[in-house]
């Protein structure tokens, strides 16, 4: 998994609340677990006028001009600013694969599903939670700006606007120290490979008819 520690970007809105884990990534494109390739699908029934398919090609569907990412003064947002309860919804983690895929590297809103919040977590996008007060300002700020970008630090757990606004958010330490080193829980739990090549070498000598079973 990537690690984050700063990251300063162009952002991109999605000026709604609820945004459930079927409108990020509709569930057509489920059946593929590849963790990749889901970017041209994402929001894919309010970026395109047309249904999309698994394996078609986005390149020539016909755009919704009227969908806020497909302005050209968005291309190449990597911070999606949105509203409260984003993620919501069935538990899929293909939503923040998607969004990862798409190119965005955070998440900013009031509040969050919880299934989508610790999913952001296990694939290296960071979530942050501010104010709706907060999210408020963001958001004028940015309607009122073309090339409106932000700067989040991780390790300081801030978010800063080229207007001198810096906000804070909490984080948890755990969280928090796997996205800077780019741990997932796979990456956890391969710190412990010494001990746990040890542990499969005793357990081999004490029961080796285990092993034999398992051939």
């Amino acid at each position: 998994m990537k690690a984050f520690t700063t990251h300063r970007g162009l952002v991109g809105p999605m000026d709604r609340a609820n945004v459930d884990t079927d409108m990020i990534i509709p569930k057509q494109f489920l059946k593929s677990i590849k963790r990749s390739g889901f970017g041209p699908n994402l929001f894919d029934e309010l970026r395109y006028l047309d249904e999309g398919q698994p394996g078609a090609d986005c390149s020539a569907r016909p755009l919704n001009p009227d969908f806020s990412l497909n302005q050209p003064r968005f291309a190449g947002a990597s911070i999606l600013l949105t509203r409260k309860n984003f993620g919501c919804g069935s538990s899929r983690e293909h939503a923040p694969w998607a969004l990862e895929d798409y190119g965005f590297s955070a998440v900013i809103a009031p509040s969050y599903a919880d299934i989508f919040y610790n999913n952001c977590f296990k694939n290296g996008l960071l979530p942050v939670i501010l104010t709706e007060q907060q999210v408020d300002t963001l958001f004028e700020e940015m309607n009122a700006q073309e090339g409106y970008q932000l700067s989040i630090d991780l390790p300081k757990q801030t978010v800063t606007t080229d207007s001198g606004h810096v906000f804070n958010f909490d984080l948890d330490n755990f969280r928090k120290e796997c996205l800077i080193k780019g741990l997932d829980e796979i990456g956890l739990t391969l710190q412990n490979s010494e001990e746990i090549k040890a542990y499969e070498g005793k357990r081999l000598q004490q029961h080796p008819w285990v092993f034999d079973a398992i051939k």
